[in-house]
């Protein structure tokens, strides 16, 4: 029982090492005169309307580049958790 949890606590200090690193990753779209730049945590860290944007556009193009965004955000860090190692010892506990 006391190795389960020691395992546990091994893969909760590796979680928040990844969520630190993937943090650090920044994406970016820009598309319409809507730049949007997202964190690997998926949190905005930026969005600048470019001054000749239409103010009835604004709404819709701000929620296609967010939509474009998350998608692309996603795909990042899945690539980069591929790369770091995946779950690793986490996807063979969950699977237990």
């Amino acid at each position: 029982m006391f190795e389960k949890l020691k395992q546990l606590k091994d893969l909760r200090s590796q979680a928040k090492t990844m969520q630190s690193m993937l943090a650090q990753e920044k994406i970016t779209v820009d598309e319409h005169g809507i730049k949007i730049t997202m964190n690997g945590n998926m949190e905005i860290i930026e969005l600048i309307i470019a001054p000749d944007v239409a103010p009835e556009r604004i709404a819709g193009y701000v929620k296609d580049s967010t939509n474009e965004i998350i998608k692309k955000t996603q795909k990042v860090m899945a690539q980069k958790m591929q790369e770091m190692g995946g779950l690793g010892d986490l996807g063979d506990l969950l699977k237990k």
